[in-house]
């Protein structure tokens, strides 16, 4: 396996200065934010789809520091009930399809996003709840008219350029954000599709982690290497679902930690060992959205870990 970073974790460098870092560290691939929920602290997308010297300057950065493009990251809502919204998601995905097609990147990661209601243009609406039965049949329109058309429409474009794996972050608030939600989509769309495992989104459900990796298997595409700490005195108060935000670290059910930090290196080794057992031999990319922790810290401790329990 390889160590790898999404580098908007260390967006508060440059971008050869972050490179830097990340060699020193003894990272091997970066994974480059594009738009959407990523700032792009690292890339000019509009540049580096139409400048040819821009692209091999930028290529050059990356390859002569040793390091390799793992993924680029365009994750965001293009099925935002807004028009704006959705329209201007949707475009950074295409247009990140056709920069990895220039870069010779062959996946993304992404997430499905989440519809409003039939009538409403404003705000989506995730169903977390099957009764009463309004709630199914407005999921089942999110899904057939809206999630479906979509991902069916992308994933083709994606196949004309050459981007071979579409891999969605099971995320809470998104449709897809679990095995059943993702299976929907998979079954769907084909195979195309896959997940981007990141266990921290798994920890605050209540899901095991390592389960749903022998349960997903090969559909397994990428993987995040990012923890989180569930507070068994406020989820015993308030659940997993508690609203209250923001607020301190402290009175969260749950928070999102840098690798260690949640769970131990025991643990990580059977994460990592799950991994294996599946056929899972690339890239674990650090993310770092530890509250707790300054970020060139948080990256050196999760690499620390990682590189113990490596197989």
């Amino acid at each position: 396996m390889k160590l790898g970073i999404f580098t908007d974790g260390l967006m508060h460098l440059p971008f050869e200065k972050a490179l830097d870092k990340i060699a020193e560290l003894g990272i091997q691939a970066v994974e480059i934010g594009t738009g959407n929920f990523s700032p792009a602290p690292h890339c000019d997308m509009a540049k580096l789809l139409k400048d040819d010297t821009a692209l091999s300057v930028f290529q050059k950065a990356i390859s002569s520091r040793g390091l390799v493009i793992s993924a680029l990251n365009c994750s965001g809502n293009p099925i935002h009930p807004r028009a704006d919204k959705r329209d201007h998601d949707a475009q950074v995905t295409r247009d990140t399809i056709l920069l990895a097609e220039r870069l010779g990147i062959r996946r993304l990661v992404l997430m499905t996003g989440c519809p409003g209601t039939p009538t409403s243009s404003d705000y989506p609406n995730w169903v977390t709840a099957t009764w009463p039965e309004d709630f199914i049949e407005l999921l089942n329109w999110q899904w057939d008219k809206v999630a479906i058309p979509f991902w069916k429409e992308t994933v083709a474009f994606a196949s004309e350029h050459q981007v071979e794996k579409l891999c969605f972050e099971l995320h809470p608030g998104m449709l897809a954000y679990n095995i059943s939600s993702f299976t929907r989509l998979r079954e769907a769309v084909g195979p195309v599709v896959g997940v981007n495992l990141d266990p921290s989104h798994f920890f605050y459900q209540s899901m095991d982690a390592i389960e749903v990796i022998k349960t997903l298997g090969d559909a397994i595409y990428y993987v995040h290497a990012k923890d989180a700490r569930v507070d068994p005195r406020n989820t015993a108060l308030y659940g997993a679902l508690d609203m209250r935000f923001p607020l301190p670290p402290r009175d969260m059910t749950w928070v999102y930690r840098t690798v260690g930090y949640g769970h131990g290196a025991d643990y990580w080794a059977d994460f990592v060992s799950a991994l294996k057992s599946i056929g899972y031999d690339d890239v674990l990319s650090i993310e770092h959205e530890d509250p707790l922790l300054d970020a060139e810290l948080a990256v050196g401790r999760a690499v620390g870990v990682l590189k113990s329990v490596i197989v």
